[in-house]
């Protein structure tokens, strides 16, 4: 009998999202926990977009605006950049995926880091791409190894910045060099979906680098720091040239119409975003330094999420704490290690709380 799927289909797993809070008082009877497993922003999104969503409401049963025309001039405005440079996604998965589609085929291969964004390689495997992974070194990404790995056939490199699920981040010296060395015909793509949240002097604002080589796409998404995670709406900027082609493949209506408008008044409260912004910084540093001081080492965080090394198995540790009430990540190819989201002051005093509690 004739095989269901590819070899590389066959190899895939299913993306395993955090735990949601349902699902923890069914089978735990937890009914007050809180979730710090997904990245998502504590503050949920600005009054603005809740009052932008309930007037659109009435008019989900016409089709969303294909081009996402509205949404699509303001970001180009904020940005700097040409409408016909960006191209919108549910969500930056699916940009991916279909980045994937449009430039890569199994004759081609991409390069990524390990660990890094799941995505990059469930959607190699998907397309069955060949594809090289370059380990972490300290935790950060190995531009020089990356640069090596590239071959003759490589049409796509990523790069997430900060990286999931380490939050470690590359410098603008060094992405400026990596671009600029990079072979003219690799497509280049820097995925900055926690751009909003980096604060260090040195991180790269990629959209400012993109003179230094033609075939780069910078990803960035609304779901994080802007808070609008459960309507999945990301963008990609990148040359006209790139975009034509991803929108000769992009489905018809990906960009729903409570996401284009939610988005667009998203852009219009920057005051909601700097409170998420400060919130964030604030707790980042206090669950880093809380984290320390109990034993464990904690990758330094440009994200709005910690990398955790507990110097033991962790998913013992991330059950206990589920018995708490406090919702974690593990990370599979980091079996001794946690991701933890940043939440509100009195989700870390939750977490910090219980993780003495089950260390002891």
């Amino acid at each position: 009998m004739r095989r269901l799927v590819t070899d590389s289909i066959q190899k895939l797993r299913p993306y395993v999202a955090g735990k949601p809070l349902e699902e923890l008082a069914r089978e735990r009877g937890v009914t007050d926990a809180v979730k710090l497993a997904s990245n998502e922003n504590p503050l949920g999104p600005s009054p603005r977009v809740v009052a932008a969503i309930t007037q659109a409401a009435g008019d989900v049963h016409r089709y969303p605006d294909a081009e996402v025309f509205a949404l699509r001039k303001q970001l180009a405005e904020r940005l700097g950049v040409a409408p016909n440079e960006i191209v919108f996604g549910n969500g930056s998965n699916e940009l991916l995926d279909l980045i994937y589609t449009t430039f890569a085929t199994p004759s081609a291969h991409a390069v990524f880091a390990d660990p890094s964004f799941v995505v990059y390689g469930m959607s190699a495997l998907a397309h069955a791409v060949p594809h090289t992974t370059v380990p972490l070194r300290d935790h950060r990404h190995d531009l020089p190894a990356m640069l090596q790995a590239v071959q003759e056939h490589t049409s796509l490199v990523f790069i997430a910045n900060p990286n999931n699920p380490t939050g470690s981040y590359v410098t603008r010296d060094e992405l400026t060099s990596f671009l600029e060395r990079l072979p003219p015909d690799v497509i280049a793509v820097v995925d900055e979906a926690y751009f909003e949240y980096a604060t260090a002097e040195d991180y790269p604002d990629t959209l400012q680098l993109r003179g230094l080589h033609e075939r780069l796409i910078v990803l960035r998404t609304f779901s994080k720091a802007y808070g609008l995670a459960g309507l999945r709406i990301g963008y990609a900027v990148a040359p006209p040239e790139l975009c034509d082609f991803l929108n000769r493949v992009r489905a018809p209506f990906n960009a729903n119409s409570l996401a284009q408008v939610a988005a667009i008044a998203a852009l219009n409260d920057q005051d909601h975003l700097s409170r998420c912004r400060e919130l964030n910084a604030a707790q980042l540093q206090r669950v880093e330094r809380g984290l320390a001081a109990l034993g464990l080492s904690v990758v330094p965080s440009q994200a709005n999420f910690v990398l955790v090394e507990l110097g033991r198995p962790a998913a013992p540790v991330f059950d206990a704490l589920l018995n708490e009430g406090v919702i974690t990540r593990l990370v599979p190819p980091l079996p001794d290690a946690l991701r933890i989201s940043i939440g509100t002051a009195e989700e870390n005093t939750r977490l910090l709380a219980a993780m003495e509690k089950v260390l002891q």
